[in-house]
């Protein structure tokens, strides 16, 4: 480990905040983790987390059992005693409306800059914001310091995977940061001497560059799931096989086969509500055409939970519907949904494909029954007249019809040998296109994909 002096704060204890703080005291750093929510914060000083991510539990445990990691909801604290303060706060969709709520960013940043005392500090932006945030916050900061600190603000944007968010953070793959002063850029290089020790691109900006980094990332990886969810809805209507297609394309090393995955689509706390609100932000800059490309894409997204609830009702007997008018001809049947999280690894399911489909299934009038290996409680949390069980078997049990949403290893092993005696009828949507369907057809089961051709 390095041997270093300052100290840091990380203002938010949520998923960003919690695992940023864990591996700043990992990477040697005395680190305290702020929150005004004080269950939390005992909660996170037992080393107990109200979220899962794997590796991370076992991190806070062991630098806060080190006492290089601790938590508090004393502002003040922090304030006269770390030298580089990261916020790391959420920005969620606002209500009724696609921008991003800034609330909590301002609040904390506000906060922190009357709360420093420190002779000099650094406030560090985390948070994924809309461009001109960061300007508006050095503002904000020189308005509200006290008169003798010398507090300046930088922008370093991050770019984890849930589900290795300790790895992204600990050995990331990039470090954008953008700064107005150098002695700003050369302390941050300071805290991430470690990681710049083995040759991790340095990017050196302004804060605009800094804040469209992050979304420009997003809509990106977006843009290439929503382009090969597209030509699924081609392959759907003339046949061929997208997962072929999305092989054959993806050896091009400029367009690769990452993401090119077709299935039902994304979801999570991020890359919905960040397209969403770069597209207001870009509106409000007046520039509404640059990205109507990413409404379309939204609608693409959306289009793939249509999809299997189309497939739902035609392998149940009937055409869908879509009014209430209509006989649903998933009504009365037992349907089990695999698979409850946006994504593996992860408890989150905000803006959850699974979640979405599970619940229209059911007041369309199903008998669902789901499981996943972490979800359920998050999930019943948002949608508590669902069935929640605690085993894929359990699940199954008299399925009429079996969904898979989510891509978890254990669902990818599965063998028609696993379900055959389990459920009513060999009926299967596998939504994440990751079985060997002829395996499932020779066993006697009807399979149905995205991207593929459904008779």
């Amino acid at each position: 480990m390095l041997s270093v002096t300052l100290n840091i704060s990380v203002i938010g204890t949520g998923y960003l905040g919690a695992t940023h703080a864990a591996c700043m005291a990992e990477l040697g750093f005395d680190v305290i983790g702020v929150d005004v929510d004080p269950e939390k914060i005992d909660s996170l000083s037992r080393g107990d987390l109200p979220f899962h991510e794997p590796g991370l539990p076992e991190l806070i445990r062991k630098h806060v059992d080190s006492g290089r990691l601790r938590f508090t909801t004393d502002m003040g604290e922090v304030g006269a005693w770390a030298d580089v303060h990261f916020i790391a706060v959420g920005t969620p969709q606002l209500p009724g409306g696609t921008g991003a709520d800034m609330t909590y960013v301002d609040a904390a940043t506000t906060s922190l800059a009357q709360a420093i005392t420190k002779d000099r500090a650094l406030i560090v932006g985390k948070s994924t914001v809309p461009v001109g945030t960061a300007a508006r916050l050095y503002d904000l900061v020189k308005a509200e310091k006290n008169d003798d600190v010398d507090l300046s603000l930088a922008w370093n944007p991050e770019f984890l995977r849930e589900g290795f968010a300790v790895k992204d953070t600990v050995e990331p793959d990039r470090l954008v940061v953008g700064t107005r002063h150098e002695a700003d850029e050369q302390l941050l290089r300071e805290v991430y001497a470690e990681a710049l020790d083995r040759s991790t691109p340095w990017v050196s900006t302004d804060f605009e560059t800094a804040e469209l980094v992050k979304v420009a990332a997003n809509a990106f990886l977006a843009t290439k799931i929503s382009f090969i969810n597209a030509f699924s809805e081609v392959t759907e209507t003339v046949g061929g096989d997208i997962a072929t297609l999305a092989d054959a394309i993806g050896f091009d090393e400029r367009i690769g086969r990452k993401f090119l995955n077709a299935g039902v689509g994304f979801g999570g706390g991020c890359l919905p509500k960040d397209i969403r609100a770069l597209q207001t932000r870009v509106g409000e800059l007046g520039l509404d055409h640059t990205m109507r490309f990413l409404n379309e894409m939204d609608h693409i997204n959306l289009r793939r939970r249509d999809r299997v609830i189309s497939l739902a009702e035609e392998i149940l007997g009937g055409d869908y519907a879509g009014t209430d008018e209509n006989h649903s001809a998933v009504e009365g049947k037992r349907i089990a949904v695999l698979g409850i999280t946006f994504k593996p690894l992860s408890d989150d399911v905000r803006d959850s494909p699974g979640l979405d489909i599970a619940g229209r299934l059911y007041n369309a009038g199903a008998d669902v029954s789901v499981y996943d290996p972490q979800g359920n409680a998050n999930a019943a949390k948002r949608f508590p007249r669902l069935g929640y069980v605690d085993s894929m078997t359990e699940a199954a049990r008299g399925a009429d019809l079996v969904v898979l949403t989510t891509e978890w290893n254990e669902f990818k092993q599965l063998a028609p040998a696993d379900l055959n005696e389990v459920v009513a009828k060999r009926q299967f949507i596998d939504a994440r296109n990751v079985l060997p369907a002829p395996e499932w057809e020779q066993a006697g089961w009807t399979i149905a994909q995205l991207g593929r051709k459904f008779d």
